[in-house]
């Protein structure tokens, strides 16, 4: 990589902006650029297994399961509250809509077979909304709300998303995603 080439990052980054932005905007006509700013950032820091598995336990172990993470959730105050409601919302609304397959595969014969993903995300992007941001955490309250209130919305969104970077696997302009 030389210095005018961008990063794999940034060529993910530009990537997901992109296809969410058309998915969003043009296929389904929502005109919320911080929404849509999110979900892209999510997809940028989710192609990373690290972030989606990102929370542990105060010992270390990582949580695995969405009834895990609520436990854990519960036992935090304040921004690390947060921060557990808000990887829940995402977790779920990553799982939902961009890979239901294995969302529901996921759930089968463990403790999160009990358990609704939109229900959870829905309610998790509210509880985050109403919880104080780390001083360093940009203000995104208004965000997580309309992520709760339009939490379907996003699911759908983000099986277009997914359908568009699959169109386009094998093109040029279309970054490894995985791997």
């Amino acid at each position: 990589m030389t210095a005018d080439q961008p990063d794999r990052n940034e060529l993910l980054r530009r990537f997901f902006a992109g296809v969410t932005e058309h998915a969003f905007a043009i296929r389904m006509g929502v005109a919320d650029p911080p929404l849509v700013d999110y979900v892209a950032e999510l997809l940028v820091r989710f192609v990373h297994n690290d972030a989606i598995y990102g929370l542990r336990t105060p010992r270390g172990d990582r949580l695995l399961q969405v009834a895990d993470m609520l436990a854990e959730a519960q036992a935090r105050q304040g921004s690390a509250r947060r921060r557990m409601h808000r990887h829940i919302g995402d977790f779920t609304l990553f799982w939902l809509g961009v890979y239901p397959e294995i969302a529901k595969r996921m759930r089968q014969g463990r403790a999160d077979s009990l358990i609704d993903y939109c229900d959870q995300g829905k309610k998790n992007y509210y509880i985050a909304s109403t919880l104080p941001p780390a001083a360093e955490e940009p203000a995104t309250d208004a965000v997580l709300q309309r992520l709760s209130d339009n939490f379907e919305l996003c699911v759908y969104g983000l099986g277009e998303v997914r359908r568009q970077w699959e169109q386009r696997e094998g093109e040029s302009d279309a970054p490894l995603l995985f791997g």
